[in-house]
C-alpha cells in the first residue's frame, strides 16, 4: 500500500519533549507552517509558555503535561489529542536525556531511569500512536541518534538506549509494512546538536561536558523531522559527521574504536570544573526556560548539505561525496591527534 501523508498545514502533530532543544525548534517551525500541535513535556510552566506563544502568534496548540516513561501519561496524550482535534496525523517521539560518565561510575538506578525515558518512552509512544494511525494513516517519527549506529565512551548507556530504539523502530516498521497499513515509520539520527542536552544530562565527569564537533543547529533536525512528516522516509542522518561515524564503524570498526578512545573522550570534557545552573533532567524537569540552543562555543553548522541531499534522491551523489569528505577529515583529525600525543 502506498503511503500518502498530508501537508503540514493540514496536520495535527504530537511532539514529546516539546519545550527544549530539538522538540522546541520543531514545534515552533511546525506552527509557522500551519500545523496544529499537541505539545507534551514534564514541565507544565514551560508548556504553558510555549502554548501561549504559539497561540498568540496565530497558531493552534494545546499541551499535556506528561512523563513519557509512564505509559498512562502517553495514553493521556493520545486521548487528549483525539478529544481536541478528532485525530492526529504525525506522532514525534523526541523526549530524551543522557548521562555523562564512565559506566563503572554510574549507579544502576540512573541507567534504569534513562531507559524509562529514552527507550520505554519511545515504545509506549510508538505503540499508542500506531494503534491510532493504522486506522487513519500518518507518520510515526522516532528521534534516535547517530549513536544508535556507533557507540562512544562516556555516554555508554545513552548509546545503548539509542541502539535499542533503532532495533525497536526497525522491527515495528517491518511489522506494520507486513500488515499493509498506511503508516510511515522514520528514525531520525542526529549528530551532535547545539541544544541544552548537556545541561539536562546527569553528569559524573567532574567537569562540564561538551559537544564533540562537528556540531549542528537544532533547525537542521527540525527540518528533517518535518520533511518526514510529509514524505515517507525510512531513516535520516542529520549531519555528515554522524554519517561519517556510522561509515567508520561499518568499514573500519577497530579504527573507529581507537578514534573514539583518543579523540572522543577528551572532546566531551571541558576544562570547567564549575559552571552555571545545571538543570539536570534525569528524574524531573526543573528547567522552565524555552531554550533551543545550548550555547556551544565552537562553530555550529546551521544546516547540513549532506542531510538536504539525502532527502532528495536527485542529488544523492552530492550527499555521498559530502560524507566521504567528512570521513577523510575525521581520519585526518585522528591521525593528527595521535601524532601530537606521541611527540
Amino acid at each position: 500500500m502506498g503511503i500518502k501523508l498530508r501537508n503540514l498545514n493540514e496536520q495535527t502533530i504530537v511532539i514529546t519533549g516539546a519545550t527544549s532543544g530539538i522538540g522546541l525548534t520543531t514545534a515552533r517551525m511546525a506552527a509557522q507552517r500551519g500545523a496544529r500541535l499537541v505539545l507534551a513535556a514534564r514541565n507544565e510552566e514551560a508548556l504553558q509558555k510555549l502554548t501561549g506563544e504559539i497561540n498568540s502568534a496565530g497558531g493552534t496548540a494545546f499541551y499535556v503535561a506528561a512523563d513519557v516513561g509512564n505509559e498512562g501519561d502517553i495514553k493521556k496524550i493520545a486521548a487528549e489529542a483525539i478529544n481536541k482535534f478528532d485525530n492526529f496525523d504525525t506522532w514525534i517521539n523526541n523526549a530524551g536525556v543522557s548521562i555523562y560518565g564512565k559506566l563503572e561510575d554510574v549507579p544502576v538506578e540512573d541507567f534504569r531511569q534513562l531507559f524509562e525515558t529514552n527507550f520505554w518512552g519511545v515504545v509506549y509512544g510508538s505503540l499508542t500512536a500506531a494503534q491510532h494511525l493504522k486506522l487513519t494513516g500518518g507518520a510515526l517519527i522516532n528521534v534516535g541518534s547517530t549513536l544508535s549506529d556507533r557507540a562512544i565512551p562516556l555516554q555508554g548507556m545513552y548509546c545503548a538506549s539509542k541502539h535499542a530504539v533503532k532495533g525497536f523502530t526497525d522491527a515495528l516498521r517491518m511489522e506494520l509494512e507486513a500488515e499493509n497499513v498506511p503508516v510511515s515509520v522514520t528514525l531520525i539520527k542526529p549528530a551532535a546538536i547545539d541544544t541544552p542536552y548537556k545541561e539536562h544530562a546527569k553528569n559524573y565527569l567532574g567537569v562540564k561536558p561538551e559537544n564533540p564537533p562537528p556540531v549542528y543547529a537544532p533547525e537542521a533536525v527540525a527540518e528533517a523531522i518535518l520533511h518526514c512528516a510529509e514524505n515517507p522516509t525510512r531513516d535520516v542522518f542529520v549531519g555528515a559527521g554522524g554519517k561519517m561515524l556510522s561509515m567508520m564503524d561499518k568499514f573500519a570498526p577497530r579504527l573507529a574504536d581507537k578514534f573514539m578512545e583518543k579523540a572522543m573522550i577528551p572532546a566531551q570534557q571541558s576544562d570547567k570544573t564549575e559552571w552555571g545552573n545545571n538543570n539536570e533532567g534525569l528524574y524531573e524537569s526543573l528547567d522552565s526556560r524555552l531554550a533551543e540552543r545550548g550555547n556551544y562555543q565552537g562553530h555550529v553548522s546551521e544546516s547540513s548539505i549532506y542531510t538536504k541531499a539525502s532527502l532528495h534522491p536527485l542529488i544523492t551523489t552530492a550527499a555521498t561525496s559530502a560524507a566521504l569528505v567528512a570521513l577523510g577529515a575525521g581520519v585526518a583529525y585522528f591521525v593528527s591527534n595521535r601524532n601530537e600525543r606521541n611527540q
